[in-house]
């Protein structure tokens, strides 16, 4: 089983830690583990989040979050790669993805040979939308959505990415369109093809957020299977107690949705 998305980000850059994650893969039945990293840990990042209001909610939280050299990272995976493990680990980032600043993506993803990008919306036009419930007071949600998917929309075709990190996580506060988004999805399933770019099944919104559904909504799910667009599943986990939950589940509902 795969868990193919996993933050080491609450702990220390050390083998003792990595070994913690290592061992609650194993006890859950995992053999291939991506571990990564958000872009908003690293100094180098600073320029993609550039556009955000600093003396907004979300600059303020940004500040707190800017702080460590990407340098640590890099000399981490470096030692782990000298190691054996008794499962796959790789190494990569998950940054968060902004129209206007895919050349600084550009330069922040090939500054070091990880072996894997995953690429996510977590900001719309600067406001990110999974932070707190009551941020989604008085906004548009059939428009919301649709900017969302567009800016998903540009993020696979940037060619900047190897994953997109779970596709549907606006639904974080149970917020949801008054419409019917099959030809949206379908328009990101032939996306995601064309560009050869995986999409996540992931639990994270289960795990993190207590939503109710186990992966993306079933309408999207059955698009990206019947397109053929390439699915791993992913716990999104942020501790090493949480890592490989619900990934049984997870692949369940993969071969359920047939």
């Amino acid at each position: 089983m795969i868990d193919g998305h996993v933050h080491l980000e609450r702990g220390p850059y050390t083998i003792e830690w990595l070994e913690r994650f290592v061992d609650a893969a194993r006890q859950r039945g995992i053999n291939s583990l991506y571990l990564l990293e958000h872009s908003h840990r690293f100094i180098e990042s600073r320029s993609i989040y550039s556009d955000i209001n600093p003396d907004s909610y979300f600059g303020k939280w940004l500040e707190t979050r800017l702080k460590v050299p990407l340098k640590e990272y890099i000399n981490f995976i470096e030692i782990a790669r000298t190691l054996k493990y008794p499962i796959k680990i790789q190494f990569g980032l998950e940054v968060c993805y902004f129209e206007q600043h895919e050349e600084e993506i550009h330069k922040l993803t090939r500054c070091y040979p990880f072996d894997f990008i995953t690429g996510s919306v977590h900001y719309i036009d600067g406001w990110a939308f999974d932070h707190k419930p009551e941020h989604w007071y008085g906004r548009d949600v059939d428009a919301t959505y649709g900017r969302y998917y567009e800016i998903m929309g540009n993020l696979i075709k940037s060619r900047l990415f190897d994953i997109l990190a779970h596709p549907d996580s606006i639904k974080c506060f149970g917020n949801y369109p008054s419409g019917d988004l099959t030809e949206t999805y379908q328009k990101i399933a032939g996306l995601l093809v064309k560009s050869g770019v995986k999409a996540e099944q992931s639990a994270g919104l289960h795990l993190n957020y207590k939503h109710s559904r186990l992966g993306m909504n079933e309408t999207m799910l059955q698009i990206f299977q019947n397109a053929g667009v390439e699915i791993i599943t992913a716990s999104d986990a942020h501790r090493p107690e949480d890592v490989g939950m619900y990934i049984k589940e997870i692949e369940q509902t993969l071969k359920n949705t047939f």
